[in-house]
């Protein structure tokens, strides 16, 4: 349902920065949605499923289980089920931490490093066609715009 959002819901007489903000958060949505469909339709995954193996593909060491919590912003418990569906599905291992018994170290497996990788490639595809609508100086003018907005609200929250 296009046009069933926060942001269908706001006027011109909407301030422009929560107007703004309300559309950053639609394209986000919009393209989360198409994605996460994607990788549903094409690898029988899910979007969480994918970022936990893209932690793992950037750390061909291993990470522990914390570590891939704080990296995707989510709670032990739900990387847990993650890590539960893929150690059965063969796509990563588990191992002991070395130096605390307790930590367990996960990695990507052979297969799961294949896997990935025709994920990681459909993935970036998908990406590249969803800007196709805009020029290369338009994504260029964007992604400068969303670092200049990305560096005050780390100024602002380093100075609260």
């Amino acid at each position: 349902m296009i046009g069933i959002d926060a942001e269908s819901r706001t006027t011109h007489d909407d301030h422009l920065s929560v107007r703004l903000w309300l559309r950053m958060l639609a394209c986000t949505n919009l393209v989360e949605g198409r994605v996460a469909g994607r990788l549903r339709d094409a690898f029988d995954t899910t979007l969480p499923r994918f970022d936990f193996l893209s932690q793992l593909e950037r750390h061909p060491g291993g990470l522990r289980m914390t570590e891939i919590s704080q990296r995707m912003m989510v709670t032990g418990g739900n990387i847990t089920r993650i890590a539960e569906q893929l150690l059965n599905e063969g796509l990563i291992s588990r191992s002991v931490a070395r130096d605390d018994r307790r930590a367990s170290i996960v990695r990507l497996t052979a297969s799961g490093r294949r896997a990935f990788g025709e994920m990681a490639r459909r993935h970036e595809g998908w990406i590249v066609e969803t800007f196709a609508g805009l020029s290369e100086a338009e994504r260029t003018q964007l992604f400068r715009l969303l670092a200049k907005l990305k560096r005050h609200l780390n100024a602002v929250e380093s100075a609260e």
